[in-house]
């Protein structure tokens, strides 16, 4: 099978790019794919599904192998259903690649057309937005404060350096402050970029 030609929505916990994934996957020619989704839809009392909450509850990454092999199923089982039709639409992915290991085994898999980076000045502002999603949507990892600074360290010593990964110029940075929308409107031109330089010859 050839590679899921991908946009990858990058950023800190708490950026949006969860958010502004799933706007931009409800449009034609797009498929949204959150790996964080796909993690909390496990049952707690299966196998996979304690591996991941003995992980989420202490703000740690899950491992890659398990994230991986986890996301490789997934993706196909909407592949085999048509729900994804890869063909002709863009896979737009956030919460994977989590490291640059996890960023070396995708490349089997994915061609990184963009990488929107969601770039948070304000980590306040994060905690928040995590805080909030964690009462609206019931998801115990954001509950925690102590949790959510964890996450953040973990997120700066191993995901942060998943940047460094890619080519720059494929690289679209986004200013993660303001509302929803604003941040939207600015995530619509990265990704407008990346369809631009698909068509050109």
């Amino acid at each position: 099978m050839s590679k899921f030609r991908t946009i990858l929505m990058f950023g800190a916990p708490g950026s949006g790019k969860g958010t502004q994934g799933k706007v931009i996957g409800d449009l034609p020619g797009f498929f949204h794919l959150s790996c964080g989704d796909v993690f909390r839809a496990l049952k707690h009392d299966s196998e996979l599904g304690e591996i991941f909450l003995k992980h989420s509850r202490k703000g740690e990454l899950v491992p890659d192998e398990f994230t991986v092999q986890l996301w490789q199923e997934h993706i196909h089982r909407q592949v085999s259903a048509h729900h994804f039709h890869p063909e002709s639409e863009i896979l737009i992915l956030d919460g994977i690649p989590r490291n640059a290991h996890q960023a070396q085994i995708l490349e089997d898999h994915i061609e990184v057309i963009n990488l929107i980076y969601l770039e948070a000045m304000d980590q306040e502002q994060m905690v928040e937005r995590l805080h909030r999603r964690a009462l609206h949507e019931n998801r115990l990892d954001d509950a925690s404060e102590t949790v959510i600074l964890k996450r953040f360290e973990e997120y700066e010593r191993e995901s942060r350096p998943v940047l460094d990964f890619y080519p720059p110029e494929l690289i679209h940075r986004i200013d993660a402050g303001g509302t929803p929308i604003e941040v939207l409107a600015r995530t619509v031109e990265g990704v407008l970029a990346a369809q631009d330089a698909l068509v050109m010859p």
